[in-house]
């Protein structure tokens, strides 16, 4: 599943599943172009040890991806600095959680210009070069929630399943073009700040952190076990590889049985 002489850019990839991504598609030769919050000093770190470590070419692309122009400029600058965009993947995302009633409406402004209007600018800067050179690969990175929902959760359930529709008109559209559109769509991930809501939870209910991780799995998934970032990273690189070449259109859930039910 080489993807040498590829370019990829991965957003919201300073930290977490899209640093995972990010080094995952570095590893199997792309050059990336990285995207995200953070301090300086430690997107840099990150930055030059994808470069060390992989042997390829990584730069740091600021946008604010709720701004299409942001989007835009983040395409035109991986396309220049790099000499092209072969892969997308739109990662960047927020969460919050309330009652409908209770939801500030500038949350659900922000959840949906991030988590599902960013990946519609991407998508409109970054496929007329992919459709023009014949290949391209856009994953954007959905959830169980792209299928499923759960309480308090409502913009963020709203903007996954909007991501699942955004990927199915663009599969449609590019089917011809040499290019692929998908999504991926993970349940529980073990990041640093699930692991806090695990410890807080143990502190909160007297129990162990693995019997407060196993009840939140339980919660949802059939298979108590979390997924990694390197298994959503391995979707995606699989999605971007040859091996790929007719999946378009569909998602891929990594999510321990969640959306089985």
């Amino acid at each position: 599943m080489s993807l040498k002489g590829k370019v990829a850019l991965v957003t919201g990839s300073t930290s977490g599943i899209g640093l995972g991504i990010a080094q995952m598609l570095a590893e199997n030769g792309a050059d990336i172009a990285i995207n995200g919050f953070g301090e300086a000093a430690a997107i840099e770190t990150e930055r030059a040890g994808i470069e060390k470590t992989f042997g390829v070419r990584c730069i740091y692309v600021a946008a604010d991806i709720s701004k299409p122009d942001d989007c835009a400029k983040m395409v035109a600058d991986t396309q220049a600095k790099l000499g092209s965009l072969d892969i997308l993947v739109n990662n960047a995302g927020i969460q919050f959680t309330a009652n409908i009633e209770d939801f500030p409406v500038e949350k659900w402004d922000s959840i949906i210009a991030i988590n599902l209007s960013g990946a519609f600018y991407a998508m409109h800067a970054a496929l007329p070069a992919m459709k023009k050179k014949g290949w391209g690969r856009v994953v954007n990175i959905a959830s169980a929630h792209g299928l499923v929902a759960s309480a308090q959760k409502s913009a963020y359930v709203a903007a996954k399943h909007g991501i699942l529709g955004l990927t199915k008109v663009a599969g449609i559209e590019c089917a011809n073009d040499g290019v692929t559109v998908n999504a991926v769509c993970p349940g529980w991930v073990l990041t640093p700040l699930v692991q806090k809501q695990i410890d807080a939870r143990a502190a909160a209910d007297g129990i162990t952190p693995k019997k407060a991780a196993d009840n939140l799995l339980a919660e949802k998934q059939p298979m108590l076990q979390f997924s990694t970032t390197a298994n959503i990273a391995g979707a995606v690189l699989y999605l971007c590889s040859d091996l790929a070449n007719t999946v378009t259109g569909t998602s891929l859930s990594v999510d321990g049985g969640w959306t089985a039910h």
